[in-house]
């Protein structure tokens, strides 16, 4: 009878093997069928073991790269110039889309200083989006195919925002809230920029500008003589 009640535990314990793992908490309890002798009527049983494994965890944590702030301006400076793009839009684009946070994550998924997109980064060849050099020469990347596509910086900056299928759509500043605001957010910080890279072009240009010397005044040579009288005259001409 003994052996019977534990059959019958044991097939009713298997069932739920079949059933799938059982779920504890935030592990998952998996059935193991294990044969062993019962000590007490020496006969083999079957009993079910639950093995429980802990649930891994698939985030994945950014590698993050140390930076100082002037590495970081560096940088815009060396893809400015590689890329061929105004550092002050460069850098307007960063403040707002990331205020200089280089861990910057945003709902949608965009990360790091220029906040790329995932298939952006990669399009671009950007290897890790969390390392401020490999994200501003992927976003200046993608900032100078907008400019020669859309040949104007305000659609170039728009389709940063709403990508350049939105902006052709349109052939103009796709109409969502979002974008408009961010045009105009970027657009602000740039033309504020611009004008005062333009004012500190102008002290520097004049402060190393030499002050013309005047020419000095050129003398006839003075010529002596003495006339008939035995008088000495002095004279230019």
């Amino acid at each position: 009878m003994r052996f019977c009640f534990q059959c019958g535990v044991a097939a009713a314990v298997l069932g739920t093997v079949f059933c799938g793992p059982i779920r504890a908490g935030s592990r998952t309890a998996k059935a193991v069928p294990v044969e062993r002798v019962d000590p007490r009527s020496g006969q083999q049983v079957k009993t079910i073991k639950l093995a429980m494994a802990a649930m891994a965890s698939r985030e994945v944590k950014p590698q993050v790269v140390a930076v100082s702030d002037a590495s970081v301006k560096s940088y815009v400076e060396e893809a400015a110039q590689k890329y061929d793009v105004n550092p002050a839009l460069i850098d307007s684009v960063i403040q707002v889309e990331s205020n200089y946070n280089p861990l910057a994550i945003s709902p949608k998924g965009a990360e790091g200083l220029m906040q790329l997109m995932p298939a952006t980064a990669r399009r671009f060849g950007v290897q890790n989006t969390f390392d401020p050099r490999d994200n501003i020469h992927g976003g200046v990347k993608y900032l100078k195919f907008l400019q020669e596509t859309f040949k104007d910086d305000r659609l170039a900056i728009a389709a940063y925002n709403a990508g350049e299928g939105a902006v052709a759509k349109y052939n103009n500043v796709p109409p969502y809230p979002e974008t408009l605001n961010y045009v105009e957010q970027v657009g602000k910080r740039y033309g504020k920029a611009k004008k005062a890279a333009q004012a500190k072009a102008s002290i520097v240009a004049a402060a190393q500008a030499k002050p013309e010397t005047p020419a000095e005044p050129k003398y006839a040579p003075v010529r002596q003589y003495v006339d008939s009288d035995g008088r000495i005259h002095l004279t230019t001409q």
